[in-house]
């Protein structure tokens, strides 16, 4: 039987730790193991960890190129759910007063749901959102319908 996959710990590439630390912990990101330093930054995002580490390392760590770095989409985004549109307004002034840059000002969406997006400092985007059959518990985390 094969093992359950689960993800546990999502790892960003950053270009100044200490500036990319700055931002998450303005976000409200709780830093666990400051042991580490600036050579990796753990923060606790739920059910799962966000991970901070240098870009350059991270490329050769997973044995890929780390040049040019991609200024177009890079087929991903994070996303911060929340439980209706004025906490999605709330939440997205608050990333901007941190310092993220708007991609999109929170707007409906085509299914029903409020969604905007920002960038962290190494252009990384994220979507604060709102979405139909999505639960956010007190915790932050999110349940999913059937």
């Amino acid at each position: 039987m094969a093992p359950k996959p689960c993800l546990t710990v999502v790892t960003l590439g950053v270009t100044d730790m200490k500036a990319s630390i700055r931002f998450y912990e303005a976000l409200g990101f709780a830093r666990r193991a400051k042991a580490t330093g600036e050579q990796v930054a753990f923060f606790d995002a739920g059910s799962a960890v966000l991970a901070l580490y240098p870009w350059d390392k991270l490329a050769e760590d997973a044995t890929l190129w780390d040049q040019p770095r991609p200024q177009a989409f890079r087929g991903m985004t994070l996303a911060w759910n929340r439980s209706n549109p004025a906490e999605v307004d709330e939440a997205m002034a608050h990333a901007l007063s941190a310092g993220a840059r708007l991609l999109k000002e929170p707007h409906e969406t085509f299914y029903g749901g409020y969604s905007g997006y920002f960038t962290d400092p190494d252009g990384h985007p994220w979507e604060i959102v709102c979405a139909p059959g999505v639960d956010v518990q007190g915790d932050g985390r999110v349940q999913l319908g059937d």
